[in-house]
């Protein structure tokens, strides 16, 4: 383990002395492959040593989305989990109060949301100090992650948490890199680009293919992609999480402090000790998850508004409303009947590809 941290360290220092222009493109771009494979072994070590995961990390996945509220010790994260979700997370003025993975239930919009309080990273997570393996995987499988800052201390703590989950593989904010990337078994290197480029050309795409042993594959760019979207595309287990910045106890900073924090993008400033603003952060997450509720209505009753069917709003047609619902309701599905922003007229007659729309009310006519 400490020769690959060595070799991460050698890597880092070398691209620190490295001056960035187009000279040094090439190299740059084959020292972040190298360190992204490094990284991977890291942090994926092989199960011949038998190291469990971590005692209370295999947090069961339920409910409708997982939010996972990630920052330094002692920023409020247990005192935030505690307010909303009514659970139980020891809290105090020392660090590292928390030392395993508390899960709670938000209610919210009809959905079952599951928070988790992660236990405090610290600077290095990314390279396996602490417990930082385990807290940084267990954020990979949240639909949205909250980032909880203290408003008394600087937003460097902001970038050394990117940081953390950026060598970790988790992308926040991000879209996929808008590229092609795909295997042969003959013919070379082909790159190709329908945007002006400036970052990637062919010598450094080779570079980085090398790297990974790829010497047969067809590159096509969309936009003007960078190394590391390249590397991300090639390594292919980065996920794509939606996260909100909480600044919490700004109830100890001054107005004009808190005007400055305000202009930061993807930012909510709250209180959990004196439960400001805790509705606007709920919104906040609401809206970041991007769920859709569907109404269910049985025949000859009223919509049942109290416990809506909640999607992903990338996938929400009637074929995923029977899933969610159960796995055997297609065998039998005939049509359906939809009212709501989705339908042309009230009901419309669908069948299982027509997209639904947040609270739609749907009516399911089965086979005889």
């Amino acid at each position: 383990m400490s020769t690959v941290m060595q070799k991460i360290k050698d890597i880092e220092d070398e691209m620190a002395r490295t001056q960035k222009n187009k000279a040094t493109a090439h190299h740059l771009g084959l020292l972040k492959a190298k360190l992204a494979k490094l990284r991977r072994e890291l942090l994926t070590p092989s199960s011949k040593g038998g190291g469990a995961a971590g005692d209370g990390f295999d947090v069961t996945k339920s409910g409708d989305a997982r939010v996972g509220l990630v920052g330094f010790p002692s920023v409020g994260k247990s005192t935030l989990l505690n307010k909303l979700t009514g659970t139980f997370s020891e809290v105090a003025s020392y660090e590292f109060t928390t030392l395993t993975c508390i899960p709670g239930v938000i209610m919210y919009k009809g959905a079952k949301i599951q928070l988790l309080d992660l236990p405090g990273i610290i600077e290095g997570a990314k390279d396996g100090k602490g417990r930082g393996r385990q807290v940084i995987s267990t954020a990979r499988t949240c639909n949205c992650i909250l980032i909880v800052l203290d408003a008394i201390k600087p937003i460097t703590h902001k970038r050394l948490i990117e940081k953390e989950l950026e060598g970790f593989g988790i992308r926040l904010n991000k879209e996929r890199p808008n590229l092609t990337f795909r295997r042969k078994e003959k013919g070379g290197i082909n790159f190709t680009s329908t945007a002006a480029n400036t970052n990637l050309d062919l010598e450094t795409v080779k570079a980085i293919c090398s790297e990974y042993r790829i010497h047969n594959a067809d590159i096509s760019l969309r936009y003007d992609a960078t190394a590391d979207d390249l590397i991300d595309v090639i390594e292919g287990s980065r996920v794509y999480i939606p996260c909100i910045y909480v600044i919490n106890k700004i109830d100890q900073i001054t107005l004009e402090e808190l005007e400055i924090l305000d202009k930061l993008p993807h930012y909510c400033p709250i209180s959990a000790h004196l439960e400001w603003n805790l509705d606007g952060l709920l919104e906040k997450v609401w809206e970041y998850l991007d769920l859709v509720r569907i109404y269910t209505k049985p025949k000859g009753m009223n919509p049942d508004y109290d416990d809506p069917v909640i999607l992903s709003s990338k996938r929400t047609t009637v074929e995923d409303f029977c899933n969610r619902i159960h796995k055997d309701m297609l065998k039998q599905f005939k049509y359906a009947l939809v009212w709501g922003s989705s339908a042309k007229h009230k009901p419309q007659r669908v069948g299982k590809e027509h997209e639904l729309e947040d609270e739609d009310v749907v009516q399911i006519i089965k086979k005889v």
